[in-house]
């Protein structure tokens, strides 16, 4: 084990530090990848042993299976030295012989998984929480998936927001008050929705995924940036290469943008970043990662991986050396807004 970690940064006012790296736990939740029970282990260790020891989970991916594998991992490490995150707003029950199971993805365990965003519902999902991962500390939890990305439409999301405020956020918040929780926040894939969440209550912090990368920036995503700037609201990163673009790059077939094949305008960008960094010998993921933790507000890039390779390349990527031209020829290129913060 190293005798450092990454370097860390605050979340919230309870003295709380995550490393600049952290382990998204989707992808070992089976959704999308078949992955071992030792894979999963191993990937996770590799985040450990590169100094990183913050840790993210939910019930939802894998229907449970993500936070046994993260549970089962972090029982054997000093419990003073990781943060360990998850996230509200479905609960679990064995699945029924009855139940339609069309919607349901395939990988997960034979649970079944109803929206519940009620103050009794936080409760309930915590303390299954606690019990699948066997672990005596949750130091942040997420209201996760109220948005539009998830529930089909903004008419459709509103009803769940309504109940997240009334049930979900006054459990959250008496938690961290009793000091059982460090820091609350929002787990969205929706600027729009992300920016609700900080101006309709006192977050710590939101998890925002695929809004602010190296390839998606928008002026609303920026508007928003600037609010968590001046609210103190830290912004942990995931899908930081954007569900695998970025990481991948523009010649590799499997590659996809945001969970779908990649849009001919995104692929075009890809292909100037991809020459700027071939001119300046800079690796793809190392640009994706670093320009993320530029920012100020954002405290961690959360990466999902599947195996511990991916891990050990990522912290590599972080500390690998970039030039200050590199970012400058972006910039001249018009790929990244002169304003935008580098390394």
């Amino acid at each position: 084990m190293p005798t450092t970690t990454l370097p860390t940064r605050a979340v919230g006012k309870a003295g709380l530090a995550v490393t600049e790296i952290g382990f998204g736990g989707a992808p070992i939740g089976n959704f999308r990848f078949q992955i071992s029970d030792d894979d999963a282990h191993a990937a996770m260790a590799a985040l450990w042993t590169g100094g990183g020891r913050y840790y993210d989970t939910s019930p939802f991916y894998g229907y449970g299976r993500s936070e046994l594998r993260v549970g089962r991992f972090l029982q054997s490490a000093p419990a003073s030295e990781y943060v360990l995150s998850t996230k509200i707003g479905r609960v679990m029950r064995p699945l029924r012989a009855s139940d339609d199971t069309t919607g349901l993805r395939v990988g997960g365990l034979p649970m079944f998984p109803r929206y519940d965003y009620s103050y009794d519902g936080v409760m309930r999902s915590l303390e299954h929480s606690y019990l699948r991962m066997g672990v005596s500390r949750i130091d942040i939890a997420f209201i996760h998936d109220v948005d539009a990305f998830t529930h089909g439409s903004d008419a459709a999301a509103e009803p769940y927001f309504k109940a997240a405020l009334e049930g979900a956020y006054k459990a959250l918040d008496e938690l961290r008050r009793a000091g059982d929780l460090k820091a609350i926040g929002a787990g969205i894939n929706d600027t729009r929705w992300c920016r609700r969440f900080v101006e309709a209550g006192d977050f710590d912090c939101i998890m925002m995924a695929g809004q602010y990368t190296l390839l998606t920036h928008t002026p609303e995503t920026l508007d928003f940036i600037e609010l968590c700037r001046k609210r103190g609201v830290g912004l942990l990163l995931a899908a930081v290469f954007n569900s695998g673009l970025l990481a991948l790059g523009s010649k590799s077939a499997s590659a996809t943008f945001n969970y779908f094949p990649p849009p001919a305008d995104v692929m075009a960008r890809l292909v100037r970043i991809e020459e700027i960094a071939a001119a300046h010998q800079v690796p793809l993921n190392a640009a994706a990662i670093q320009f993320v933790l530029a920012e100020p507000s954002v405290k961690s890039a959360v990466l999902g991986a599947t195996a511990a390779h991916e891990v050990a390349a990522n912290v590599k990527a972080h500390s690998t050396p970039i030039p200050a031209a590199f970012w400058s020829d972006l910039k001249s290129a018009g790929l990244l807004a002169p304003g935008l913060p580098t390394p």
